[in-house]
């Protein structure tokens, strides 16, 4: 339950250069890169809602650990996957429909931040959340 509360970005590490392999094109990497992303998390047993709002979009998603779901990124690329929880990490494993590559995703309580990582093509980047 560690990750329930409302989060907001406070910083992130090489996102334009993920968006890029991402192919996201370059007006929307820079507006993505200034995004005032807010994440609202609510746990309740293997169940999660999470609710994003941004600039650009407010979405609400509710999965179940270990079920596939269908997910848009703000730039419109259509992912199927799921969540998992190892350790106190959540981990997510992503399919491009697009192009069927994976993208991995990291969520985990790091001090008193949220810290989520995206792996996509062996680029790493990271985005950081204060409560």
């Amino acid at each position: 339950m560690a990750f329930n509360g409302t989060w907001k970005i406070d910083r992130s590490e090489n996102y334009e250069k993920f968006m890029e392999v991402m192919g996201v094109n370059v007006m929307k990497r820079k507006l993505g890169a200034h995004d005032n992303l807010k994440i609202t998390i609510q746990q309740d047993g293997n169940k999660f809602t999470v609710k994003e709002s941004s600039n650009f979009r407010t979405i609400e998603i509710e999965f179940t650990l270990g079920v596939n779901f269908e997910y848009s990124l703000a730039d419109g690329t259509e992912l199927t996957g799921s969540w998992n929880m190892e350790g106190n990490k959540l981990v997510g494993t992503f399919t491009r429909k697009d192009n069927g590559k994976t993208l991995t995703a990291y969520r985990e309580i790091v001090g008193d931040e949220l810290v989520q990582t995206y792996i996509y093509e062996g680029v790493e980047a990271k985005r950081f959340f204060k409560r």
